[in-house]
């Protein structure tokens, strides 16, 4: 892994440390809905102050696209902001200029700021450098501790970086290590599963791990473009059937490169896709022509579960079926435990990232035991598609 410099590593005492957090809660009514963003940074803001820095905290909230936008002002996360700090927090109405100036000027150790909406100027999508120094010229280093925004080459994300003395906040930190074990320098065998509705938006993904992994889960809607790729009809269930000889070439390349790829075995079907439809399990090449498949079968999961018992390391994105609806959620569920149980074992270490992983693994009351999960969304999956992530490339030493 590279190496990257950590609050640990830096002098911050008496200095303000602009401080690059993700503050992109959902909000309804003006008032935070759900504060867990919010509290991930806690233990940043408090290190920092540890070590006699000012944390001076820059965000974005929506995409107000340059312009300001009351209802995406950052002034409406404040009360959410004080519980989870503990503390009050001074507010300037700008990230630049006059009231962010004077806001700094008054502050004392001790002391936690949060400035406006780094979106509300065109310079900062833009990484415009002029208004990445007008921020910079506020402190004296920079922490970035949004992961989630590290794929954006933006002024608060990239720019600040190479502008003050630079490192990774707890959050990001854990992760950039989490992610390390993962696919940087994991234990193997290495097992990925991959869900989604489509191959076509997953091409970049399932490349860099077929040179990556030694088992490749792959389920949802794509299992079934693969399934047509090897001749078996699928009735009416979603399928890129254009995209047949694409996902051959992906099995070709998988035997070549020796990594096992997983299809079901089995699978449940349904003619309605509905909570409690009529469903039945059965063997993958028996799919009628009037059913769609929703999710994968028993034997499937028992398979998958038997392959993960001989893996040390598991990297989950996307689901194994239709999640969101019962029963259509019962495989993702049962191979969602079976990797908590072999991770509170001790024999697995695994990582999950994306929304809709995220959201099925809640589903199945498992989050809290895996090893690590991401809550980055669009970084997490730029990340397993090996590209490079400019807010966390702009942090090496």
């Amino acid at each position: 892994m590279a190496k990257f410099h950590t609050i640990d590593d830096m002098k911050l005492n008496g200095k303000v440390v602009l401080t690059r957090v993700d503050l992109n809660v959902p909000v309804e009514d003006g008032r935070v809905t759900d504060a867990t963003r919010i509290e991930k940074i806690v233990p940043t803001v408090k290190d920092i102050q540890a070590k006699g820095g000012i944390p001076v905290l820059l965000a974005h909230f929506d995409r107000p696209k340059g312009r300001r936008v009351d209802s995406m002002s950052l002034r409406q996360i404040l009360p959410a902001l004080e519980a989870a700090l503990g503390q009050s927090v001074a507010f300037a109405d700008d990230c630049i200029g006059g009231p962010a100036k004077h806001l700094v000027a008054e502050l004392k150790p001790g002391d936690v700021a949060l400035l406006e909406n780094t979106r509300f100027h065109e310079g900062e999508e833009r990484n415009d450098p002029t208004f990445a120094a007008s921020m910079a010229a506020l402190g004296g280093a920079y922490i970035n501790d949004a992961f989630s925004a590290a794929h954006r080459a933006h002024a608060s994300t990239e720019g600040l970086a190479r502008l003050l003395p630079a490192g990774a906040g707890r959050l990001m930190e854990a992760e950039l290590k989490a992610l390390d074990a993962a696919l940087g320098d994991p234990q193997r065998p290495v097992m990925a599963v991959v869900g989604g509705a489509k191959v076509s938006t997953k091409l970049d993904l399932l490349a860099n791990l077929l040179e990556k992994v030694d088992h490749l889960v792959i389920g949802g809607g794509m299992a079934n473009t693969f399934l047509v790729a090897k001749g078996i009809e699928v009735g009416t269930s979603l399928a890129e059937r254009e995209m047949a000889d694409t996902a051959r070439a992906i099995l070709a390349k998988a035997a070549r490169d020796g990594c096992v790829i997983h299809l079901p075995l089995d699978i449940v079907v349904a003619r309605e896709f509905k909570a409690g439809a009529d469903s039945e399990v059965l063997p993958v090449d028996r799919c009628p022509v009037d059913a769609m498949i929703l999710d994968a079968g028993p034997e499937t999961v028992e398979a998958l579960r038997a392959a993960m018992g001989q893996c040390r390391t598991l990297v989950w994105n996307g689901p194994l079926g239709a999640f969101e609806i019962e029963p259509f959620d019962r495989a993702t569920n049962a191979a969602a435990r079976a990797a908590a149980d072999l991770t509170r074992a001790g024999r697995l270490v695994s990582v999950a990232g994306g929304g809709d992983t995220v959201a099925a693994l809640n589903k199945a009351g498992v989050v809290g035991d895996f090893s690590f999960i991401s809550t980055a969304g669009g970084a997490f999956l730029e990340w397993m598609e090996g590209k490079e992530l400019p807010g966390v490339a702009a942090l090496r030493v």
